[in-house]
């Protein structure tokens, strides 16, 4: 079972980032188009939306045990590459490739929880996650940390740039102070995944 698991979250992190990016370069194109193009094919009302997520689920687990395999690893390698270095597309490609990846797969980001204090005086205090220790590529000052502060009840957030001494390690896991935050605080932190 772990198995069919860490195919399926291997086919969602070669999946997803394509899809997407595929999928909004379609919806341009086919919004340019849209008067010439007509698709879609109906057998059943009913029976559609199941059979299209069967066929999700199957590609997903398909493109991650493809991935996975030795013989296939550097055909996606070089197709990963190719959309990496397309103009535009690797815009769109590898920003949603790497938001993918901060979640799940091996290159996992948001590994570091901590409390970052928004207001001294008033001590107010935001839960995030460290993404970047070093910004001397950005040319920002040293001393300072990229820490993204997700929202609740969304799968968006605020990256923000703050102190050293405005961080604060959290210990508990990553995914239970995720599930904290997203849930706007009202979930229980179970303390046996510290």
């Amino acid at each position: 079972m772990k198995k069919i698991l860490i195919y399926f979250v291997q086919g969602l992190i070669i999946t997803v980032p394509v899809a997407i990016t595929g999928y909004v370069f379609y919806k341009i194109i086919s919004l340019i188009g849209s008067f010439v193009h007509m698709f879609g094919t109906i057998v059943s009302p009913i029976v559609d939306p199941f059979i299209v997520i069967a066929i999700t689920l199957g590609l997903i687990f398909l493109m991650g045990l493809l991935g996975s395999s030795i013989i296939l690893r550097p055909l996606f390698a070089m197709f990963d590459h190719a959309l990496e270095h397309t103009p535009v597309v690797k815009t769109v490609y590898s920003s949603i490739k790497d938001f993918l990846s901060a979640f799940v797969g091996s290159k996992k980001r948001f590994n570091k929880p901590v409390l970052v204090t928004i207001n001294k005086e008033n001590n107010i205090q935001q839960l995030g996650f460290i993404t970047q220790e070093d910004l001397s590529e950005l040319k920002i000052a040293k001393g300072t940390m990229a820490v993204y502060v997700p929202l609740s009840y969304s799968f968006s957030g605020n990256l923000l740039i703050v102190p050293v001494d405005h961080i604060t390690y959290v210990d508990a896991s990553s995914p239970e102070v995720m599930k904290f935050i997203v849930s706007g605080g009202v979930t229980d932190i179970d303390d046996d995944e510290k």
